[in-house]
């Protein structure tokens, strides 16, 4: 399984486990059957989750797994087991001691002393107390609590604020997929110049980006029945809209099947081979859905540059999303 040294102490895996699709937002997920599905994953090298605070369960499941993996392998394997969280604060004035007591609760659901990685989301720039948020962050983090502090959803301009302010991040997470490639515009460049990750999500479309939908009339509301559908729906929409969007399928296909791998296969491989970017985050559906062995593909090919120039030129006739929606974060601000 590819690995990636995100920092000189923590190397993940480039396709991380997402666990928004347990929140509720996606259907109901058994805590039995999730637990037993987070041994299969890690079992097959897909070793790093990616959580959250606000995610449901999620942050009780990865307490769970723990305890169970110690059961089974024993407590001195825990360090295969890579966790990132985030904390989502609602704006206003930030506290040392709401810092604390954010970070001490998933400390206690986690059933770790040290987080791998916090990633910090703030909804409203105006209000510029995200600063004293990461100041106190950073002084939890020199206290042991906090292995890396990162960031997710944030602009190219407040990541360079929160640089010049001496703050140390080490990734930000940001939507990135073959219809929304904000992040070329400005942030990749930032993040290279500035050794910060990228780690990305949105790259399947949440499942539409597969062969499924090639060939298919634009979905109906109704068939939508996910918060991830409805969500990259939109999106797909402000990008250039369903007939569009057909058309990159058609290209994908072909190219997926050059390569004996899945449409999906081939829009993770292109994102993960652009710059900055140090994983794609795939999301988990834990005893629901299993893309195990599918994702697992998305290493045992390159794409060449016949691939990528039938890819780039359906892109080419897409929308501007940074002037239609702005920046990487925008559309929640």
């Amino acid at each position: 399984m590819s690995r990636f040294q995100f920092a000189p102490d923590l190397s993940i895996c480039r396709i991380l486990n997402g666990t928004w699709q347990v929140s509720g937002a996606h259907g109901q997920i058994d805590p039995r059957r999730a637990i037993a599905e987070m041994f299969a994953y890690h079992d097959a090298g897909f070793t790093s989750w990616d959580l959250a605070d606000h995610y449901g369960p999620a942050e009780d499941f990865i307490g769970e797994f723990r305890r169970e993996f110690v059961t089974r392998h024993g407590a001195q394997r825990l360090s295969e087991i890579q966790a990132f969280t985030k904390w989502v604060p609602r704006p206003g004035r930030v506290t040392r001691r709401m810092v604390d007591d954010a970070i001490g609760r998933s400390l206690s659901r986690m059933g770790v002393e040290c987080l791998d990685l916090l990633q910090f989301h703030w909804w409203d720039y105006a209000d510029r107390s995200y600063l004293d948020a990461l100041k106190h962050l950073a002084d939890v983090q020199h206290e042991g609590k906090i292995r890396h502090l990162a960031l997710t959803n944030f602009d190219t301009e407040r990541l360079r604020v929160i640089t010049d302010a001496g703050i140390r991040i080490v990734s930000n997470q940001v939507q990135y997929s073959l219809i929304d490639r904000r992040p070329e515009a400005a942030m990749a460049g930032f993040c290279r110049d500035h050794n910060i990750r990228l780690l990305t999500y949105g790259t399947v479309l949440g499942g539409l980006l597969s062969e499924k939908y090639h060939g298919r009339p634009a979905p109906h509301r109704g068939k939508l029945n996910t918060a991830s559908l409805q969500k990259y729906n939109n999106m797909i929409d402000a990008w250039g809209g369903w007939a569009l969007f057909q058309e990159l399928l058609g290209a994908l296909k072909p190219i997926a099947h050059k390569h004996e791998a899945s449409v999906a296969d081939v829009g993770i491989r292109y994102i993960l081979d652009r710059p900055a970017v140090a994983g794609v985050i795939v999301g988990t559906r834990l005893g629901v859905a299993q893309h195990i062995a599918d994702n697992a593909r998305v290493f045992s090919f390159t794409l060449d540059a016949e691939d990528r120039a039938g890819i780039d030129a359906v892109l080419a006739k897409s929308r501007d999303l940074m002037k239609a929606i702005g920046d990487c974060g925008d559309e929640y601000r």
